[in-house]
């Protein structure tokens, strides 16, 4: 099979190539998919686990990539939930990565069905931005309808999709990002927005909940904004900044297909939408993943014509 592979953490997106690889075969408890879109976020190469395996084993050449839509072509033994010839999206291990690959070996646990009018590049665009805006708003956040919550890069893969999740949820959203976000971030249901770099980010008073996809001195100044009993949440990393009287949670999205079924099923009411900036073919990956100019929204790797 044609895969995207990476030998050089240091190289970055740069030392990527495309090769012919061995296929997959499904272990216990795994599905074989045929993927047929492809997604993939440049912080994957600063991860432990894309280099190593969980008994810090050297595993390059890697094949990176955690997030897809496809099709189920083989069940290894004892794979229940799921059957041959379904449209699937979900993610990998992150142990594991895979996805940029014309077949990847996936535990069944991490797939959810994918309904036949949601194309292929929409479910790998959503799984993993879907799950962690998911998990940050309403798991860790505890998110009510009524609250304020702040949400920093509202026009990003993540941040839109936190950004309309509070909306339906009906919470008050402020958005933040540079200048040139302000339009996508109120289309994606920005109330407010703040411009990182001309705007006073305390202006915005006191929040319920501030949703983190930047860290460092936003991350810190952030912190200040919460009212009592509030909670900053991030996906940057372990912060040292802690509200005066409320929580600061750095979290690690984990699968969950109810709550993949609860995303799509948004997406095919139209009510939650992705943030693709850019579909290219896995031919042209590696072209993709270093573009020549800033994209807005999220890269897809349509793996199948």
């Amino acid at each position: 099979m044609k895969a995207i592979v990476v030998t050089d953490q240091a190289a970055g997106t740069a030392g990527m190539k495309l090769v012919e690889q061995p296929a997959p075969h499904a272990a216990i408890n795994e599905v074989i998919v045929q993927v047929h879109a492809s997604g993939f976020t440049s912080g994957e190469l600063t991860w432990p686990s894309t280099w190593t395996d969980r008994l810090d084993r050297d595993r390059t050449p890697t094949i990176p990539g955690q997030e897809l839509a496809g099709v189920v072509t083989a069940l290894g033994y004892g794979t229940t939930g799921l059957s041959l010839g379904q449209r699937v999206f979900g993610l990998s291990d992150s142990y594991r990565g895979g996805t940029l690959a014309e077949y990847v070996a996936v535990e069944a646990r991490n797939l959810a069905p994918l309904p036949g009018n949601v194309d292929f590049t929409v479910g790998a665009a959503v799984a993993m931005p879907g799950l962690t805006a998911w998990q940050g708003l309403f798991v860790h956040g505890r998110l009510r309808a009524g609250q304020s919550v702040l949400v920093h890069g509202a026009a990003g893969a993540v941040g839109s999709m936190a950004t309309q999740l509070a909306r339906e949820a009906g919470a008050n959203v402020i958005g933040t990002g540079r200048a040139a976000d302000r339009q996508k971030a109120r289309e994606f249901g920005a109330q407010e927005f703040v411009d990182l770099e001309n705007d006073s980010l305390e202006s915005v008073g006191r929040v319920h909940l501030v949703f983190d996809v930047i860290g460092g001195d936003v991350g810190k100044r952030s912190a200040g904004l919460i009212q009592a009993g509030g909670t900053l949440v991030t996906i940057a990393g372990p912060t040292e900044a802690r509200p005066a009287d409320g929580l600061a949670i750095d979290f690690v999205l984990v699968s969950d297909r109810a709550q993949l079924c609860e995303i799509i099923q948004r997406v095919r009411d139209g009510r939650l939408h992705t943030n693709i900036g850019n579909i290219a073919s896995l031919n042209n990956a590696v072209a993709a993943f270093n573009p020549t100019k800033r994209i807005s929204g999220k890269t897809i790797i349509r793996v199948r014509p």
